[in-house]
């Protein structure tokens, strides 16, 4: 088994689901008891956020890669980014890598080529649905991503940096986003929504409305399982 490094703390919230999923993921294909080795560089998310709202991406990245090069020094053999935001300095980072890194990003685009969608709705922090790393990935697939209106962007954004991140879920807040993927569907005719912030899945829980909710933390923690075994 390859040793896993998890750049996390983006937020805590997250990364404690993230170690479940490869936990439980890892079990699901070995009957006997044991665990994979991982690694985990807990980073500052109020850090991380206070380099994209300022823009300073050249920056982010070269802070983001200290952690992977940390990790590898640590001993881990491949690493990952435990956030979806972050990766708007994916590639810049993954090109300096000492590591493998896996993206959540290209996973999660794989998943929904494999279930043949075409039309998905992307919900995640304000950076990510205005920025256009997850866009490009998905076009290149021939897929097509719509995002909620400018006032519903602020919503999601917000109820995330002052509940979600926190460990708050509140059922009206679950409401509210629930209702903003129905607006998608009738606006958009979407096959389905992105969970393209890791918090997200914590409180959407399930599929609603007859479509699937691609949840990215499972699936990204699927894929670090298959490349660590």
């Amino acid at each position: 088994m390859k040793k896993i490094g998890i750049v996390g703390g983006i937020g805590p919230e997250s990364t404690v689901d993230y170690y479940k999923m490869i936990i439980g993921a890892f079990h699901a294909r070995q009957a006997v008891m044991g665990y994979p080795e991982i690694l985990i560089y807990s980073i500052d998310l109020t850090a991380l956020t206070r380099w994209v709202e300022a823009g300073e991406l050249e920056r982010l990245a070269d802070w983001l890669l200290e952690k992977v090069v940390a990790l590898h020094r640590a001993g881990a053999e491949f690493a990952v980014i435990a956030s979806n935001t972050p990766h708007v300095v994916f590639d810049a980072i993954r090109s300096r890598s000492p590591l493998p890194m896996l993206s959540i990003v290209e996973e999660t685009c794989k998943t929904a080529q494999q279930r043949g969608l075409k039309r998905l709705g992307l919900l995640g922090t304000r950076f990510t649905m205005e920025s256009d790393f997850y866009n490009k990935a998905f076009a290149d697939k021939q897929m097509t991503l719509f995002v909620p209106d400018r006032e519903e962007r602020e919503l999601i954004h917000h109820r995330l940096f002052s509940e979600i991140e926190l460990g708050i879920f509140k059922d009206s807040t679950r409401q509210e986003l629930l209702a903003i993927i129905e607006k998608l569907m009738e606006r958009h005719s979407i096959e389905a929504v992105i969970l393209g912030c890791t918090e997200l899945p914590l409180i959407l829980t399930k599929d609603k409305f007859g479509i699937p909710f691609l949840n990215t933390t499972a699936i990204h923690a699927e894929s670090i399982v298959k490349f660590c075994l």
